[in-house]
C-alpha cells in the first residue's frame, strides 16, 4: 500500500490527537521536527502503556531503529518485551514487510506517519490497530521516534495477548498516510491565522483587520 498525504484530522483517537497536537506546537516554530527533550505532553504518564520509544541509527544505508522502552500493552500484543532489540528483529520476518516501511517513511520524511491495519485476535475477532509515529531531530537528522499504538474492536472486547503473533493471517493494511497538511495546532477558541474580521458597525467606512497569529 502506498502512502498518501493527510492533515492531522485523519487521526481519530483523542489521546493520539493530543500527542500529535503537542508535536505540532513545537513543529510550528521553525517548520521542522522538534528535539526529543522538548516533547513533554500533558498527562504523558497515562499513555506510557501504549507508547514505544526508539533511537535511530543512520550508520547503515537503511536506518535501524532500536527499542528503548515499551508499554505493557505492547509487550502483551507481541508476546514478549523488546527493550534493546532492533525493531526489525523484534517484529520478525513475517511482520517486518508490514511494519518497517511505516517507520522508514517517518524517518525519511521527518513528519508524523499514521497507519491503520486490521488484525485478528486469537479468537478471530477483527481488531483495528492504529499506529501514530512522531519523529524527533538531532543535528538535522531523525534521531528518535515515538510510536503511539491503539487497538479498537467494533465487537467490543478482544484478546490483546499475542495479538500480533497469535494468528497466521497477516495484518491487512487499511490506511498509510504522511501527515503533511495543515501542520499547525489551533487552540480552542482562538482566531485562525490570517482570518479577516470586519468591523461594519463602527461609524464611517467599514474597517477590515487582518489577525495574524504569532507562534
Amino acid at each position: 500500500m502506498d502512502f498518501t498525504s493527510a492533515a492531522p484530522s485523519i487521526v481519530k483517537s483523542i489521546k493520539q490527537r493530543d500527542l500529535l497536537n503537542t508535536w505540532l506546537r513545537l513543529y510550528a516554530r521553525q517548520q521542522i521536527a522538534p528535539a526529543i527533550w522538548e516533547y513533554q505532553p500533558a498527562r504523558l504518564e497515562e499513555e506510557l502503556s501504549d507508547l514505544i520509544y526508539y533511537t535511530v541509527d543512520h550508520s547503515t544505508p537503511t536506518p535501524r531503529l532500536t527499542i528503548q522502552s515499551e508499554g505493557s500493552r505492547i509487550s502483551r500484543a507481541y508476546g514478549h518485551t523488546g527493550k534493546g532489540i532492533l525493531l526489525n528483529d523484534y517484529v520478525g520476518p513475517r511482520l517486518a514487510p508490514f511494519v518497517m516501511p511505516v517507520y522508514h517513511e517517518c524517518v525519511a520524511r521527518g513528519l508524523p506517519v499514521y497507519s491503520v491495519a486490521d488484525v485478528d485476535d486469537i479468537y478471530g475477532r477483527v481488531v483495528a490497530y492504529e499506529r501514530l509515529l512522531l519523529p524527533f531531530l538531532t543535528y538535522d537528522k531523525v534521531s528518535h521516534v515515538i510510536a503511539s499504538l491503539k487497538t479498537f474492536c467494533e465487537d467490543g472486547g478482544f484478546e490483546i495477548k499475542n495479538l500480533m503473533r497469535g494468528n497466521d493471517a497477516p495484518p491487512r493494511p487499511k490506511l498509510r498516510v504522511v501527515i503533511e497538511h495543515d501542520l499547525f495546532h489551533r487552540a480552542p477558541g482562538r482566531i485562525a491565522p490570517a482570518e479577516l474580521i470586519e468591523f461594519a458597525d463602527q461609524p464611517g467606512a467599514s474597517v477590515t483587520s487582518e489577525i495574524i497569529e504569532l507562534n
